[in-house]
């Protein structure tokens, strides 16, 4: 790709150019894992298989000793309760399942 001069825009008008090239993005890569979501349910379709059952989900590797049902998988972002305990000086592994 040639590459574009923005020497003539101001910063309003970059800024503006940004906000859009972002928007642009984003919608992009909504519409590629929808196109990506419905060849994978194709597939299985085609297979005779049940979609859940590709599907595995992580089960809970820790439990909130306070209120049993706050779980966490050790995926993804502590769950707050999780966050103060460690920084109150508790260890993970006195919440482990």
């Amino acid at each position: 790709m040639a590459p574009i001069d923005l020497s003539g825009y101001d910063l309003a008008e970059l800024k503006g150019l940004d906000f859009d090239i972002e928007q642009e993005i984003k919608r992009r890569g909504r519409d590629e894992r929808e196109r990506a979501r419905a060849r994978i349910h194709a597939l299985a379709a085609t297979a005779g298989i049940p979609l859940d059952a590709l599907v595995q989900k992580a089960l809970p590797r820790y439990r909130n000793p306070a209120d049993s049902g706050q779980t966490w998988t050790g995926r993804g972002r502590q769950p707050r309760w999780i966050a103060e305990a460690l920084a109150s000086g508790r260890s993970l592994d006195e919440f482990k399942v």
